[in-house]
């Protein structure tokens, strides 16, 4: 706490409105740890974490099993940790703050890469390469990645993240392909509902929203009130143009393809 924020109790508090940090519902979830487990896994790699939440459920779901997850965000790894040891979970699982860039962390039987293939590769080719490496034959890998639901306009583009283009993402046949090509058979194909991602954009602001509006008179008041209108302004313009994918994958058996 600086000397300018020393008067003020309350600072921002960040994502406690949210469960999974991407728009996945409790029903979307609650399936894909029933279709993970279902295997019965006894290796979990958690590619890009976060706190790990549907890591921990899948290890609920699968006695004896045991997961790694690798993130570079200490926060949310600190909150993965408390999680797990009020679940019973600690002595099952690590969370560790690394990159995940030329891991020898693998291969598991399960690997969830969750809205985080940057933390493999520049693209998703490479990407989905570093996920084939990282998973037994016979796992399964969960790739959570964005799609184009149609090409943006130029306009559209300029309303997004800061130097967003429509190569950022592919459509989701083209993605799929991508996975086949690197060694993968899709056995399950899901994307994100509009309700999804509406719950989750609002939640990953809501506690800022409402902090905000008690306290526009903090020191941070001006900075987080141009951060929560610009990631909003953002997201309004990617609503119904991005869309999030849930790949299912079960990797052909062989070595790696180069």
């Amino acid at each position: 706490m600086t000397a300018d924020t020393a008067p003020y109790a309350d600072l921002p508090p960040r994502l406690t409105r949210l469960t999974f940090h991407g728009p996945l519902s409790e029903d979307r979830a609650a399936a894909l740890v029933r279709r993970l487990a279902d295997p019965h896994p006894t290796t979990l790699l958690d590619i890009g974490c976060g706190w790990g939440e549907l890591m921990l459920r899948l290890l609920e779901a699968v006695p004896g099993a045991r997961g790694v997850g690798l993130d570079v965000h200490a926060g949310d790894l600190a909150r993965g940790r408390r999680a797990a040891g009020e679940r019973g979970l600690a002595g099952r699982v690590e969370f560790a703050e690394e990159s995940a860039q030329g891991t020898a962390r693998g291969p598991a039987d399960v690997v969830l890469c969750l809205g985080a293939s940057q933390a493999l590769g520049d693209d998703p080719e490479t990407a989905l390469r570093e996920l084939r490496r990282l998973v037994n034959d016979g796992g399964r890998v969960l790739l959570g990645e964005g799609f184009w639901q149609r090409t943006p306009t130029e306009e559209e583009l300029s309303g997004m993240w800061p130097g967003a283009s429509a190569a950022d993402h592919h459509d989701l046949a083209t993605l799929i392909g991508l996975a086949v090509a690197a060694g993968f058979r899709p056995e399950w194909t899901e994307t994100a509902s509009p309700a999804e991602w509406e719950e989750f954009e609002s939640a990953y602001q809501a506690d800022q929203e409402v902090w905000l509006a008690a306290n526009p008179g903090h020191p941070l008041a001006t900075e987080t009130r141009a951060r929560l209108d610009t990631h909003r302004s953002s997201w309004l313009t990617y609503r119904g143009v991005l869309g999030l994918a849930y790949l299912t994958l079960v990797p052909v058996a062989g070595p790696p393809r180069a």
